[in-house]
């Protein structure tokens, strides 16, 4: 399995959150200050971002980020998929290898299920709910 959450995704989500309150375009550097990290790492976090047009960006002196989505519509699970990369639903927990029903470990099933949860919960959070 591969669900990894970074502080990546919880720097987006505090972006978003920030971006939400803003009234027009925000800089990056702004950005930043708001949420307590280099304008470099902010940028790095808003490709993916920018990427899913969930925000816009705009170069040059009166440019800078701005929300384009409403928040009650993107999911952490979005997030998280957006910033990090998909998740790996065939990789075995115990070694690096697909699991396949031939071979597959004693945690595969309880672990299977684990999982669909968290998933099915990270899936079912809207980002604008959650605290930022």
């Amino acid at each position: 399995m591969r669900l990894e959450v970074t502080r990546r995704s919880d720097l987006a989500v505090r972006v978003l959150h920030q971006l939400a309150r803003a009234e027009g375009r925000t800089k990056g550097s702004a950005l930043a200050d708001a949420v307590a990290t280099t304008p470099g790492f902010v940028a790095h976090v808003m490709t993916p971002l920018v990427r899913r047009r969930w925000v816009s960006s705009e170069p040059g002196p009166s440019g800078g980020y701005r929300l384009e989505v409403d928040l009650a519509e993107v999911s952490l699970l979005d997030v998280i998929e957006a910033v990090e990369g998909p998740t790996d639903t065939d990789r075995c927990v115990l070694a690096d290898r697909t699991c396949d029903a031939a071979g597959t470990c004693a945690l595969h099933v309880p672990w299977r299920r684990a999982r669909a949860q968290l998933l099915d919960e990270l899936a079912a959070t809207a980002v604008g709910t959650v605290p930022a």
